[in-house]
């Protein structure tokens, strides 16, 4: 920690200089003595390499006649998905690739079978080009089914496999009127795929049939749904979405799945990882940590669904037999959108390192050098809310040559002792001078 002192002078009449000239001294001097201590900065090292690519959405549009209903604030669905889309095409981030598919859109009778193939891509995925795409959302109108299974997986095949996350925005008025294929078992036939891919669902009509199918569809995805009320409402989650791919494309973790046993937990490199937790579960990670190297981990635990208040994410590193290393907790109440905590600590550098090392650092890993992380979760879903999939959860892993910062009172500025022992000087040296002025005031103003 780098230490400064910020001398302050305060001019008032009459106040001899000699005084203030030797608390500026003393200033000085508890400076230098403070900044000559040891300085540490967390710098990143190690780490997965970053894969770069265009943030990618695709976004799905309903179509079908019920988006002829004026029931938002006046003005009809279509009308009022139509204008929030022209918004956000206007603000869309350069570097997004955007597209828009959409379901009921073309076919106008009454052939059941042939209206649920009704989807189509009306814009591809790609650099957009605001003119076009805008013109092509404002000549649609409402028509014929509801055929939301097949086009999300014709959304699926608009945005193509890569290794970083592809967002599906969904707006629909209506569940789907089309099944087979069921959309919740498509969203769930999606997430297996093991294609990174996220459907967020917004819905238009407030029905619970329309509700818990697109809450099905968001969480067996990780995605999010949203009841819409308002235009307004629509524009600014659409952007948000839209945003969000663009803020996550650049790093994608790699897939992991952890074990409830560190003897068969899957051994974990410097880098990003994503898994799903079930709710209130214990998952376990292996690393490799050698003698004189710091483990630094940092785990998110999303909620993706409503979950119950009062909840609670431990992160804990443990050596082989169990014993607790370092452990970091984080709790709420409410839904928040994460839940996040992180842990450091240092290995021993040999093998009598660990005596004099503080309760909280004095276990050892494994003979192999192998630390146990333990990520667990106190979430409980609220009623009516499906528990799978897990909760996805992040964790970020590295390793680095160990600093004295972390094991605290075992090691360098830890100890205190030095600190300790400047404040004292430093106290004593301000009592006296302070009450050598106060002394010599009164001395003066008795004379005067």
């Amino acid at each position: 920690m780098i230490h400064r002192i910020r001398a302050v002078t305060i001019t008032r009449s009459r106040r001899p200089a000699r005084p203030a000239g030797l608390l500026a001294a003393l200033a000085i001097a508890a400076g230098a003595v403070l900044s000559g201590l040891p300085a540490h900065a967390d710098e990143p090292s190690g780490g997965a390499a970053a894969t770069r690519e265009a943030p990618k959405v695709d976004l799905v549009l309903d179509v079908s006649g019920s988006m002829r209903a004026e029931d938002i604030q006046g003005k009809s669905r279509i009308s009022v998905a139509q204008k929030s889309l022209s918004e956000v095409i206007d603000a869309l981030p350069a570097e997004t690739d955007f597209g828009i598919r959409t379901l009921g859109a073309t076919y106008p009778g009454g052939d059941k079978a042939e209206g649920c193939k009704d989807t189509k891509q009306l814009f591809p995925v790609g650099k957009t080009n605001k003119v076009e795409a805008k013109t092509a959302v404002a000549t649609l109108r409402p028509t014929g089914w509801t055929p939301i299974g097949l086009a999300l997986r014709g959304a699926a095949q608009d945005l193509g496999d890569g290794p970083t996350t592809r967002r599906v925005v969904l707006i629909t008025d209506g569940e789907d009127s089309c099944a087979p294929p069921d959309p919740c078992d498509v969203a769930r036939e999606l997430a297996a795929r093991g294609i990174p891919l996220v459907v967020d669902t917004l819905g238009l009509a407030h029905d619970d049939k329309t509700r818990q199918q697109l809450l099905c569809i968001a969480n067996a995805t990780g995605g999010t749904y949203t009841d819409v009320r308002t235009q307004e409402q629509l524009t600014q989650k659409v952007t948000q979405l839209v945003g969000r791919a663009a803020e996550t494309h650049n790093v994608t973790p790699a897939k992991t799945t952890g074990t409830d046993k560190c003897e068969t937990a899957p051994v974990l490199t410097p880098g990003v990882y994503a898994d799903r937790e079930k709710f209130s579960e214990h998952r376990v990670y292996r690393v490799p940590v050698k003698p004189g190297q710091e483990l630094r981990a940092s785990v998110s635990v999303t909620p993706d669904r409503a979950v119950a208040r009062d909840y609670g994410v431990l992160l804990q590193a443990t050596d082989a037999a169990g014993q607790e290393l370092v452990r970091g907790t984080d709790a709420g109440s409410g839904r928040t959108d994460v839940a996040s905590t992180g842990v450091r600590w240092s290995a021993p550098g040999d093998p009598d390192a660990s005596k004099s090392a503080s309760p909280s650092a004095t276990g050892k890993p494994g003979t192999d050098g192998t630390v146990c992380l333990i990520v667990s979760n106190s979430f409980a879903a609220q009623a009516g809310v499906q528990a799978e999939p897990g909760l996805p959860l992040e964790l970020t892993v590295d390793v680095a040559a160990a600093s004295p910062a972390p094991d605290g009172p075992a090691m360098g500025l830890g100890r205190g002792w030095i600190l300790l022992l400047t404040l004292t000087l430093a106290g004593l040296l301000t009592g006296l001078v302070f009450g050598w002025v106060a002394r010599w005031r009164i001395a003066v103003w008795r004379e005067n």
